[in-house]
């Protein structure tokens, strides 16, 4: 089994990463939330992160979105080190993240919210353009593979999965390059995560988007990731392709933490 955390880097034969992190770590007073984590999202990716509950996932994201700082480590954007200041400055460089409550206004068609904050004008009146969003809207989601009923639908009508889809289209659609998604397929039945499953791999096709996906259904995780990181005690405790590893043996190295006697701190 692989416990190194960091893949090889660029040898010039291949663009540098979008992401990379080296020996981040993050304390929140006495709890040490990530104390060494080394990791690599390669270009057109779609990188499993998984692990336990309070293994570090959900602060790991939140660094590469900007809302945390790390308290020591280095983290790398396409080979740049950098320092993300705020969501705001993550954003400006591509990375988004869509998150299980999805921030969609429930209220409002599919092409408003295709458009939140991004609202197209009428120009030089300052209307809404309508016609514009709705055109856009619907060929941008006929591209990506979307089915709903209509770009006029209001958001509170659709199921969980068109919901889910709709979120992350906005998200690539913002011109993202690095999409961070955290639980995309919780509490879905299977018809829901099939639609959203098939979006992932769409996206993953066209090779333009490389992808973190945060879940906890390991059968899910092998049919869209490429590679898996295992979150554990704060460090990537495995790092191996899909191809090279088994739902079994991710079950069974999750068990194993509690069924081995407690590490001394």
């Amino acid at each position: 089994m692989s416990a190194s955390g960091a893949a090889p880097g660029g040898d010039g034969a291949r663009p540098p990463d979008p992401i990379r992190t080296e020996h981040v770590s993050k304390h929140f007073g006495p709890v040490v939330a990530l104390r060494d984590v080394s990791m690599t999202l390669r270009k057109g990716e779609v990188l499993g992160l998984i692990g336990d509950n309070g293994a570090g996932k959900s602060t790991l994201i939140k660094i590469i979105t900007g809302f945390h700082q790390p308290d020591g480590g280095t983290l790398l954007i396409d080979g740049d080190e950098m320092r993300l200041r705020s969501v705001s400055h993550a954003r400006s460089l591509g990375i988004e993240t869509v998150y299980q409550d999805l921030a969609l206004v429930p209220g409002l068609s599919v092409y408003h919210n295709m458009f939140l904050k991004r609202e197209r004008l009428l120009r030089p009146l300052p209307f809404l353009s309508n016609g514009a969003m709705r055109r856009q809207a619907r060929a941008y989601l006929q591209d990506m593979g979307v089915a709903i009923p209509s770009v006029d639908a209001e958001v509170a009508r659709l199921s969980g999965g068109q919901r889910q889809a709709i979120a992350i289209a906005r998200a690539v659609y913002s011109d993202a390059k690095i999409l961070l998604l955290d639980e995309p397929l919780a509490a879905m039945g299977v018809k829901e995560a099939t639609l959203v499953l098939d979006l992932i791999r769409n996206l993953k096709k066209k090779g333009e988007v490389s992808m973190i996906v945060i879940a906890h259904n390991y059968a899910q995780v092998f049919e869209i990731c490429d590679r898996i990181n295992l979150l554990r005690h704060g460090a990537i405790f495995m790092d191996k392709p899909v191809s090279e590893t088994s739902v079994d043996e991710l079950t069974d190295v999750v068990v194993e933490e509690y069924r081995s006697p407690p590490r001394s701190a």
